[in-house]
């Protein structure tokens, strides 16, 4: 009985949402701008839209008009939520949430300036990836049994991972139109329906060609032909069982990192880095719409980093030169 009368709350409070949101044309415009012009998903798309409800009810409670909110109203706001037990995380992400709301009406010509331009939003702590060396990635590879019916697939799926630095999500939906392995290059349907050109390696582009010979006897389901790594339902690959067969293949290999298809991800931009790439190519490779995004990967090369200052910096030289 609980349990239905919590669903039917949630319910009613859901449809509350969704017709306060939609009563306002400002707001139903905003939906638009979130779904047509930023391509966001569905799911993207309300947890904006609930952010700004948050702050709108705030201001609603406090009697001030949306477009007179002043940038001691958002201070207002946030202490609220801390009060109310929500983490610098989480106030992040909801503050960034309206802020997108506040850019759309400067963009709109409904406000001239942004209201918080000059707020301070709380900083998000930094969990620093685990990465895997080459040689890890190497003595996970060699798990892999190339005598089963999906070794071959496996194997080209970790070093495409590696190879290209795809997200997992990228990787199940990459199609064979999306490869163009003569030039070495494939084509990435990342975040928000951004596509990007990313090289791929040598080693990737003949693991892959061995895999095609199995994949060519894969009685395919209608729909998912055109998908390159076919699971053994006969359709595209899901997240999951690339997850669950990667965290088999680290146990076997006796890693005790924290190791998820996303961890070739950062492996991949922690070498380039090491390589001397510039940070910018990482960025676009990784396609990262913000610089600060890419960053986190500084964190890997201190050393190297360290010894080029200690070397190129003239108080360095100068003191060497005088001892």
């Amino acid at each position: 009985m609980f349990f239905i009368l919590h669903h039917i709350t949630f319910i009613l409070h859901s449809s509350f949402f969704v017709l306060h949101f939609f009563m306002d044309p400002t707001l139903k415009k905003y939906h638009q701008y979130l779904k047509l012009e930023k391509g966001f998903s569905d799911n993207t798309v309300e947890a904006y839209e609930r952010d700004v409800d948050k702050f709108l009810k705030f201001l609603e409670a406090e009697g001030v008009d949306p477009l007179e909110a002043r940038i001691e109203h958002f201070h207002e706001f946030s202490t609220s939520l801390i009060d109310i037990g929500i983490t610098p995380t989480s106030l992040a992400r909801i503050l960034a949430g309206v802020h997108s709301y506040y850019r759309f009406l400067v963009i709109g010509g409904d406000l001239e300036t942004d209201p918080m331009e000059l707020l301070e939003f709380p900083k998000k702590p930094q969990h620093l990836p685990d990465t895997l060396t080459v040689e890890e990635i190497d003595l996970i590879e060699s798990q892999i049994d190339l005598s089963e019916p999906y070794g071959h697939r496996n194997l080209a799926i970790i070093e495409t991972l590696f190879s290209c630095g795809l997200r997992v999500s990228e990787l199940c939906e990459l199609k064979m139109q999306d490869l163009y392995l003569d030039e070495e290059f494939i084509r990435v349907n990342g975040k928000g329906s951004k596509q990007r050109l990313v090289p791929i390696s040598q080693r990737a582009i003949k693991l892959l060609k061995y895999y095609f010979q199995d994949r060519e006897h894969i009685e395919i389901r209608p729909g998912h032909e055109d998908y390159v790594f076919i699971s053994r339902f006969r359709k595209k690959m899901s997240r999951i069982t690339v997850f669950h067969f990667i965290k088999q293949l680290v146990e076997q290999a006796g890693i005790s990192k924290n190791v998820s298809p996303h961890t070739f991800r950062h492996s991949f931009a922690t070498t380039l880095l090491e390589g001397g790439a510039n940070l910018r190519a990482i960025q676009a490779m990784l396609g990262h719409e913000q610089i600060g995004t890419t960053e986190i990967y500084l964190h890997t090369d201190t050393h190297r980093l360290r010894d080029e200052i200690l070397q190129h910096h003239p108080r360095e030289i100068s003191w060497h030169q005088k001892h």
